[in-house]
């Protein structure tokens, strides 16, 4: 019993360390406000949508803390011409609902993760010490090779057409098409165009990739700097102990 509760701690370690890679980039990003600020300055949402960007800017904030308040709808009020009005119609309000059910999910996904893998090196490794800093190493290297199998797969769906990535995504991701907006009419994607999505997935995947080398230099660096105490260990415990014999007189 003790065996197997071993073996499902370090494999709930092996799939918590990408899953943390992949979702802590996108968490943040989700949050930074200077992100959405730069999109909206990058693809002229000012003209696409005829606000200015000080009411883009807060919309920005409204969106960051719909994500992390407990609001069913996101309710967005802006003032054009000295009229108030929702920034947002029902069907885009309908879809912001969907993408927080997503984000809400991410969200707690992410925190499991990093309860594991903390609660993991700290009990597994610092407190009963039953697994040595060698082992959490070699473990760390194989949840990157598998998440980085994953990942990998993905980015290269993604490289060899963006457009088609980001519609697969979209219909894994939504059970209905209300993801599927006007960028004539539908304010939503006047702020959020698909080359905004493009530069904000490529810069997530390149944070994975940074924190995911990091990883692996640490780990095998490591272990390679510990080869050779390693094997002097192992050797002095499989060496018999000395006899000696009788001698004849």
């Amino acid at each position: 019993m003790v065996h197997t509760f071993r073996l499902l701690a370090a494999a709930a370690y092996v799939l918590s360390l990408p899953l943390l890679i992949v979702t802590a980039p996108v968490r943040w990003l989700a949050s930074d406000i200077a992100v959405y600020e730069r999109g909206f300055r990058a693809y002229d949402a000012e003209t696409r949508t005829g606000l200015p960007l000080s009411e883009l800017d807060r919309a920005g904030r409204d969106i960051i803390d719909y994500f992390e308040n407990d609001a069913r709808d996101l309710r967005i009020v802006v003032t054009v011409n000295g009229v108030e009005e929702p920034l947002y119609n029902d069907r885009e309000t309908a879809h912001m609902r969907d993408v927080k059910r997503l984000m809400r999910a991410l969200y707690r996904v992410n925190e499991i993760a990093l309860v594991v893998v903390l609660g993991y090196i700290a009990l597994a490794v610092l407190w009963s010490r039953e697994r040595s800093v060698r082992g959490l190493a070699t473990l760390s290297l194989a949840g990157l090779a598998a998440g980085g199998l994953v990942v990998g797969v993905i980015a290269a769906f993604t490289l060899t057409g963006f457009d088609q990535a980001w519609t697969a995504f979209h219909e894994v991701a939504f059970r209905n098409d209300l993801w599927r907006l006007d960028p004539d009419t539908d304010r939503l994607i006047q702020m959020f165009p698909e080359p905004f999505w493009q530069d904000v997935t490529y810069l997530a995947g390149g944070i994975m990739a940074a924190e995911a080398l990091a990883v692996a230099t640490l780990c095998a660096g490591y272990l390679l700097r510990t080869r050779s105490e390693s094997g002097s260990v192992r050797g002095r415990a499989g060496t018999p102990a000395a006899t000696t014999a009788p001698r004849g007189g």
